[in-house]
């Protein structure tokens, strides 16, 4: 259950959830700051990923595509890193049943 952040997301985040979700890392880790969103997206897929993101365009394609790789949509995330580590952990097992679902391809999750 690797995760792959979104550029929109702190970097620190990764450290944050690692213990929730090893191996999952950063766009900008791995080269990915400032790419279209169809490359991090053919990136996500071809590794094994799942998008963790705060933006809508990755929810579109997968709307559009299917999956994989699957989308964790942190609607309206215009909030400190600390309280999306919160959500993330608040919903870990939701989470985890959503990545190993076949039939779904985006989980939206919201700061209450």
């Amino acid at each position: 259950m690797k995760l792959l952040l979104d550029e929109n997301l702190s970097p620190q985040l990764v450290r944050r959830v690692e213990d929730l979700f090893p191996y999952s890392v950063h766009v900008r880790s791995e080269g990915l700051k400032q790419t279209p969103d169809r490359t991090v997206w053919e990136y996500a897929k071809t590794n094994g990923f799942s998008i963790v993101t705060a933006d809508a365009d990755f929810y579109d394609l997968a709307i559009a595509l299917g999956s994989p790789p699957k989308v964790i949509w942190l609607r309206g995330c215009d909030y400190p890193t600390a309280v999306a580590e919160q959500l993330i952990r608040g919903q870990a097992i939701r989470i985890a049943e959503f990545l190993e679902d076949q039939e779904r391809a985006v989980l939206i999750l919201r700061k209450q």
